[in-house]
């Protein structure tokens, strides 16, 4: 019995440790908030500050965008031309608008080893999540969403090598990300989506997870865990309040999440029952191992019965002088009665 207990808990611990290894980076998440590599307020430049003028500019001066078309809609037009009067093409700025089709032809001719992954994604999101990634890392220069509009010039972000935003609660985005061609980060983000091109049944977690801000953000733990995120593969974090809400900071935000849809909804009420689901999650899991345990004795410690003990065996009645002396006083009896 003790041997068969202690066979039961080192398979628990097993599947219990494996479980965590797998979601290590995750976990990490909840905890690292990536501060070491924060870009402070006194790093930078106040904006018009003659300062920007000394500094080594190392991304190139390019803006990249995504859309459907070149048919930009009336919501986001006011944020797209903002970015476009503060980095005008007379400064040595360009701007590069990937539709669907550039972003197909680039694909097909830069990096066909993903053409098939590439069309094969489920939502369209996910195509211009991962073009991103890829034309940062072949042109460099900075990405933005165009629900992300500029509140000023962006030139001193081009002093870093690689920089993205921090977001909440846990994590990276990749709404607002810069970096030099071939940085060593965005590398290996392409070289890592095609591991995480899973289907987790919501479209939301799919999104998320196989080319959104979550598997950028994993990336970004394995990267840094490795050893990674140092000199030139440094990634920088841009904090919330340099991203918007001050004057100084470098982005505004405006209407957006256009591919978000019903299973969002329940993700959300997920955030906002979060007590209600973590008592769930014992109680359930609890159960499980109770019922994994109940299993466990049932058929696996199930002894031959030459290894019970004469006692178990016996019924309850023999198992006690009073009760056998009553039994043996009425069997008397009744042979007597036989007899006569």
């Amino acid at each position: 019995m003790r041997r068969g207990v202690i066979l039961f808990l080192l398979l628990l611990f097993a599947i219990l440790a494996f479980s965590i290894h797998t979601v290590w980076n995750l976990l990490m998440l909840l905890v690292i908030d990536g501060s070491e590599d924060a870009i402070s307020k006194s790093e930078l430049p106040a904006p018009g500050s003659s300062r920007v003028n000394g500094r080594p500019q190392l991304i190139p001066k390019i803006i990249h965008q995504t859309y459907i078309n070149e048919s930009i809609p009336p919501v986001w037009q006011d944020a797209q031309q903002s970015c476009l009067d503060l980095h005008r093409p007379e400064d040595g700025w360009e701007y590069k608008l990937w539709t669907d089709d550039k972003m197909s032809e680039f694909i097909r001719d830069e990096y066909p080893w993903f053409v098939d992954t590439f069309e094969g994604y489920s939502y369209p999101i996910q195509r211009a999540d991962a073009i991103r990634y890829f034309v940062l890392c072949h042109y460099g220069g900075i990405y933005i969403d165009l629900d992300d509009g500029c509140n000023r010039a962006l030139e001193p972000l081009l002093s870093y090598p690689a920089w993205v935003r921090k977001t909440i609660p846990t994590g990276i985005s990749n709404d607002a990300m810069g970096a030099v061609p071939g940085h060593r980060f965005f590398m290996r983000v392409i070289d890592e989506l095609k591991h995480y091109d899973r289907n987790w049944l919501l479209g939301y977690i799919t999104v998320m997870g196989s080319t959104g801000p979550l598997f950028l953000s994993v990336i970004w733990r394995r990267y840094s865990s490795e050893g990674s995120n140092e000199g030139d593969g440094r990634l920088r974090i841009l904090w919330s309040e340099e991203y918007q809400g001050y004057s100084w900071s470098f982005f505004t935000h405006h209407l957006g999440n256009s591919w978000h849809g019903a299973d969002v909804e329940f993700i959300f009420w997920m955030a906002r029952n979060w007590v209600f689901l973590t008592i769930l999650g014992f109680t359930i899991g609890g159960s499980l191992i109770f019922f994994i345990w109940w299993a466990y004795r049932r058929f696996v410690l199930k002894k031959a019965p030459s290894d019970i003990p004469k006692w178990k065996t016996a019924s309850i009645r023999s198992r006690f002088p009073f009760w056998r002396r009553a039994s043996a006083q009425k069997e008397y009896e009744l042979v007597s009665r036989h007899e006569v």
